[in-house]
């Protein structure tokens, strides 16, 4: 092999950078286990949502505090918290959710609610259409509209051809060009919702969040692993965007509020029996204490101004909107003591109804940490604003004469004369935009603005400034707030779960495969076996470094990934084993293991396929669907180097040394040895054997069906443990009279664990909806719950008792394109893996062989499930996680017929004196060894995961044996046998 020194070189730097990134998760760990060492000393034991907060209290106060000092650099926990390894809900627990920004809404607001029959009736029959269709919101309204709509144009005045839309659409323009005005302005409506959401998530203090557009479906994806307040988290991203504009005290009046409240919260904080309740949400002492620091005995005792920084006025020079600056951390603890009661006496009678809030984005300050600015709002007793935000017509970023950025703001008539009236108010003053009580900006108001038309500039705002401002704007227009369609959420104390299962079955799956190639090889397995602990650590630092979200199903990918791995070290040893028994020479036997005539091209053509399968879940998959997509892909890259390079190194370095290598121990000497299989005269046994299996799957697929899982037929699912072993039959007769009719009750997992399933109401809209199901659900297990209560029974926080553990909510809509989606990645991973097999082996035989037994093994599968789901004891839903698997089976198949295959057209090349039928047979029987080899260690992996995993992918891996143990078999007796008949065919054909 050349260029060894060059293989070493980066194998060795790249295994330091995998271990170098995989120290930032080790050390975020360490800070968190802290954190919860902290909470549990300080919370109440039964306590979960205290016990979060104060997680989140430490995390905050060690967050920007160097925990790495390697002399160059320095990492702070923010530092190594974004270099670390981002988890899963299923590992970290969290919550995943799609929000839908309703687009009917969008059109009948730009319509301004239009009472025009044909155009309530084109949204009403979109309505209806888009349960059942992939087509966006907008071309089915537009197809029923053309339908119903006769000589009525979009563009009349009873619809679109409004005032406000004027300058947009012209009176009597055609249809085609008002529907991309249209999709201009909804296009633009899902925008200003995105950046809104975006907003408020960043403020939630969640690490590594995720929030990304689906395409131009309207269609919002949520992940924030790790939250535990679902409430809030509901909340949040569903709450319909609230701007306003305020009238604003300056620094200047304020200021001597400042100074009074300073001396009253020395005085409060003085006396040990005044507010208890200030003096604890502020003491710092014991987190100072926890972390090494030491405090200062003879420290100046705190007031306000050890938290807030005021922004004095000494002339009419420095006057200022801005009040003050605080750090973000301490943001919390200035809120509690304005708002003291003792301190808000001491507002002088024009400051009575003040309230102070935030600037919208913190800025660093001079020691580095996060700074945020106050504002003070001219409140009233109401708490209404002067004017609302829905009298904004447009906004947008632009420039000024000087090329300076601006935001250009146009409102309506009516938000004109308030607009008048306000800044005619406060010349010389200044005015607030306000979001979600966030300021966004607080601009001077150099004259009253009469025209409706207005300019918001800043000496030193930047363009990025300019555009947040500009959607901040369009969003008080917002027809719509955005419900949630697609919702799974994941306990904190079952994601723990996962993780200790996960780990026992990575541990084992590893044992296993590293004892059973060193039983199988002897001293060549164990540098197999280190290969594979190279493979795992590249796999992990390559998660690491492209922080990529590492998921329940993407272990799974990865433990089959080791499974898998296997194979490459197999073909090549087996190679090798038969070199040997030629009695070749073992250098001569490993050039030629190692090499493209040897099983080089077997094991690259048998990757390209498991690849092209991990593409394709990869681009139609979403969610844990990616994840283990991704992690696949990476293995298979990752086991391909270490395969073909590392064990080659360590193999040669032997063989220069001197080592004798057998390839086999006297466990398995003899093994596989002189086998002569007449496969293909068996082969019309195996047809009515598969035959009778796949005539029996679909009798019970037509008969008795699927068990579709919930993001397959939509409705609401809920893993409930409880404090006692319960019967599923029991419940689902309890939760009947609640529900309407009885839901899908089945143990999951544990005697105590029930997953409960119901379409109760999920045609209803609006997260009070699903408020009201979950009510409803705990209403009628009530009498099985003991002392729970409603708040401890929802899912979030650690449970210690009862209480949801997971939950998923599908609504039909996406239920239909999610199994649309899923059709496309089966048949797409089909037609590509058909035309790469006829591109790379150049006979349509080989092609037909691959693709009918890959269907063989897809549709027995299907017939287990669909005989089986009804007893057995784990959950079997045909669902995402089930394609996934379904993939993956078609995946290996393929790696185990690809195999095949390069065997049987290297003998074809090489004995042509043969009968094509002793070609097959002699190439089947010498890579018997091979697949029986492969295949066995593969299903111990998966057998290990099976029996040690979590409860939640039980069904997936079951599916993977299954189609692990068919695959095999189709690969002799199903692909081979029918690429043999398929090619006599052609053969005859071409006669």
């Amino acid at each position: 092999m050349q260029n060894k020194g060059l293989i070493k070189l980066f194998a060795i730097l790249f295994g330091l950078v995998s271990l170098y990134q995989l120290s930032f998760t080790f050390l975020a760990n360490k800070v968190e286990d802290d954190a919860v060492i902290y909470a549990d000393s300080k919370a109440d034991e039964n306590d979960a949502r205290q016990k979060a907060t104060f997680e989140r209290k430490f995390l905050d106060s060690v967050a920007n505090k160097d925990i790495i000092d390697l002399g160059i650099v320095q990492y702070t926990y923010n530092d190594v918290k974004d270099k670390e390894m981002n988890l899963g809900l299923d590992l970290k627990g969290g919550i995943n959710a799609i929000l839908q920004v309703s687009v009917k809404e969008v059109l009948k607001s730009l319509s301004n609610d239009s009472k025009n029959e044909a155009f309530n009736k084109a949204l009403d029959a979109a309505d209806v259409r888009q349960k059942n269709s992939n087509l966006n919101y907008l071309d089915l309204f537009f197809e029923e509209f053309q339908k119903i709509a006769g000589t009525t144009k979009l563009s009349d005045p009873s619809i679109f051809g409004t005032k406000a839309l004027s300058e947009k659409i012209s009176f009597d323009e055609e249809n085609i060009t008002v529907r991309e005005t249209l999709q201009e302005e909804i296009n633009s409506s899902i925008g200003t919702a995105f950046e809104v959401l975006r907003s408020r998530i960043d403020k939630f203090g969640v690490t590594q969040p995720n929030i990304q557009r689906i395409g131009n479906s309207g269609r919002i994806q949520i992940e924030l692993p790790g939250a535990k307040d679902v409430e809030r988290v509901t909340k949040l991203i569903t709450s319909k965007a609230e701007l306003q504009f305020w009238e604003v005290h300056t620094n200047a009046e304020v200021q001597n509020f400042f100074f009074a409240a300073n001396a009253k919260v020395a005085e409060l904080l003085k006396d040990d029996s005044a507010v208890k309740q200030v003096k604890d949400s502020i003491k710092e002492d014991d987190i100072d204490a926890l972390l090494g620091e030491e405090n200062d005995s003879t420290q100046v005792q705190k007031n306000l101004f050890t938290y807030l920084f005021p922004n004095v006025a000494q002339s009419q020079q420095q006057l200022s909107s801005l009040v003050g600056q605080a750090r973000v951390l301490d943001t919390a603890t200035v809120n509690d003591l304005l708002s003291n009661k003792e301190v808000r006496a001491l507002l002088p009678r024009e400051l009575k109804y003040v309230k102070f809030l935030w600037y919208y984005k913190s800025s660093k300050g001079n020691d580095g940490s996060e700074l945020i600015g106050l504002y003070a709002i001219k409140s009233n007793r109401n708490d209404k604003p002067t004017i609302e935000g829905d009298v904004i017509l447009d906004a947008r970023q632009d420039f000024d004469q000087l090329s300076k950025p601006v935001v250009s703001m146009t409102m309506n008539s009516s938000g004109t004369k308030q607009w008048a009236k306000m800044t005619a108010d406060n010349v010389g003053n200044f005015v607030a935009v306000v979001l979600d009580d966030y300021v966004y900006t607080a601009p001077s108001v150099n004259q009253a603005i009469t025209g409706g038309n207005t300019q918001i500039s800043g000496g030193t705002m930047t363009i990025e400034e300019a555009e947040d401002i500009a959607t901040v704007l369009k969003a008080g227009k917002l027809p719509a707030a955005a419900s949630i369609i697609q919702a799974e959420v994941v306990g904190p104390s079952l994601g723990q779960e996962s993780i200790d299962a996960s780990i026992s079955s990575f541990g084992l799956a590893i044992l296993l495969v590293l004892l059973w190639m060193i039983l199988y090889y002897g001293k060549a397995g164990l540098y197999a076996d280190v290969a594979l602990a190279v493979n795992i650590l590249f796999i992990f630092g390559i998660l690491s470094s492209f922080s990529a979200v590492l998921t329940l199903p993407g272990i799974a990918g990865i433990i089959l990934t080791i499974g898998m791995s296997v194979d490459a070290n197999v073909i090549i040893f087996e190679r090798i084993k038969e070199g040997l028994f030629k009695k070749k020479g073992l250098k001569q036997s490993v050039e030629e293991g190692f090499s493209v005539k040897g099983a080089l091209s077997a094991i690259i053509d048998a990757n390209i396929t498991t690849l092209l399968t991990g593409i394709i879940l990869y681009v139609f998959g979403t969610g844990p669907i990616k994840g283990f997509a991704l992690t696949l892909m990476i293995g298979i890259a990752t086991s391909l180097f270490t395969a073909v390079f590392i064990t080659r190194l360590l193999i040669d370095g032997a063989v220069n040394k001197g080592a004798n290598l057998t390839f086999n121990t006297n466990f398995s000497k003899g093994w596989f040895q002189n086998i002569n299989v007449e496969f293909l005269k068996k082969r019309k046994i195996a047809y009515v054997i598969s035959g009778a299996i796949i005539i029996g799957g679909l009798i019970s697929i037509f008969t008795l069906g699927l068990k579709q899982g919930v993001d397959f037929k939509g409705g609401r699912s809920y893993v409930v443990r409880f404090d006692q072993d319960m019967n599923a039959t029991e419940v689902a007769g309890s939760l009947k009279d609640a529900f309407g009719s009885a839901p899908e009750v089945k143990t999951y997992g544990t005697n105590n664990q029930l997953k409960i399933t119901t379409a109760y109401r999920i045609d209803d809209e609006g997260s009070e909806v699903d408020e009201n199901v979950q009510n409803t659900l705990f209403t009628g297990l009530k009498s099985y719950l003991g002392d729970t209560t409603y708040d401890n029974f929802k899912p979030g926080f650690e449970k210690q008792g009862a209480g949801v553990m997971s939950y998923m909510k599908v609504s039909p809509t996406i239920a239909d394109d999610i199994k649309t989606s899923a059709l496309y990645a089966v048949f797409g991973s089909l037609l590509i893996v058909f035309l790469y097999i006829l591109l790379r082996f150049r006979k349509i035989a080989f092609s037909i062989g691959a693709v009918i037994a890959v269907f063989h093994d897809v549709l027995i599968v299907l017939g287990v499930f669909s005989i089986t789901y009804s007893f057995m004891p784990f959950d079997m839903e045909i669902g995402q996680s089930f394609i996934a698997a379904i993939l993956t089976v078609v995946g290996y198949s393929l790696n185990d017929t690809v195999v095949i295959f390069d065997r049987i057209r290297e003998f074809a090349g090489i004995h042509t004196k043969w009968k094509y039928s002793e070609v097959v047979d002699k190439a089947l029987s010498s890579t018997l060894g091979r697949t029986i080899n492969t295949s066995l260690t593969t299903l111990l992996v998966m057998l290990a995961i099976f029996l040690f995993g979590g409860d939640s992918i039980k069904g997936f891996m079951f599916a993977l044996i299954i189609g692990v143990a068919v695959g095999t078999y189709s690969s002799l007796f199903v692909a081979t046998p029918i690429m043999y008949d398929a090619s006599k065919k052609e053969e005859k054909n071409k006669e």
